[in-house]
């Protein structure tokens, strides 16, 4: 089984907030598949869907953000997997000019707090992650904090839309096998 696990914070007032970029797409691949969301016991919203005879589970944790790896560990240790082979992480970064997807499949957690809690729990950091650039504002703390839990605006929208598609359309290539490589050429720019 392969597993997307898109990373967010789960609540209304985070609902279209730029940190929750995972969580909506991963909630686009879903819809695009038919796909439904219901509650596990392993810290998630989950949601199963068969692309090209392959079993995907969609994974939303139910954790905050920065503990995200505890859903990570709980989804791989009941349903089995390997967190190198078989996960994709949907994740925002501000590193990322806005718009702009990113595949990587090792590295470090760049100072994202649900990443360092997935490689915590998971002791590794080769995982494949497709990135969503958000864009960097003033290095102001605060200005950060304010800007990745702010909302899209709607002059964003049109360009979050596409981020969007090119997301679901990379995850299918994904899961049908496309080498890391390969998506990289075809969706990183």
């Amino acid at each position: 089984m392969k597993y997307i696990i898109g990373l967010g914070n789960i609540g209304a007032d985070y609902e279209q907030t730029r940190h929750n970029i995972g969580f909506m797409a991963v909630d686009a691949f879903a819809a695009a598949n038919h796909a439904t969301f219901s509650p596990s016991k392993q810290f998630a919203l989950t949601a199963k869907v068969t692309i090209a005879g392959e079993a995907v589970m969609l994974v939303k944790p139910t954790t905050y953000m920065n503990d995200s790896g505890k859903a990570v560990r709980a989804i791989l240790d009941y349903y089995g997997g390997a967190i190198d082979d078989d996960v994709m992480i949907l994740v925002d970064d501000m590193d990322l000019p806005f718009g702009k997807l990113r595949f990587r499949a090792k590295g470090s957690a760049g100072g994202h707090n649900g990443l360092k809690s997935i490689m915590a729990h998971t002791g590794s950091q080769a995982f494949l992650r497709l990135k969503f650039g958000l864009g960097h504002p003033e290095h102001d703390k605060q200005v950060v904090i304010n800007y990745v839990l702010g909302k899209f605006t709607s002059a964003e929208q049109p360009e979050i839309n596409q981020m969007l598609d090119r997301s679901v359309a990379a995850m299918t290539d994904w899961i049908s096998g496309a080498a890391v490589t390969q998506l990289s050429n075809q969706y990183n720019g």
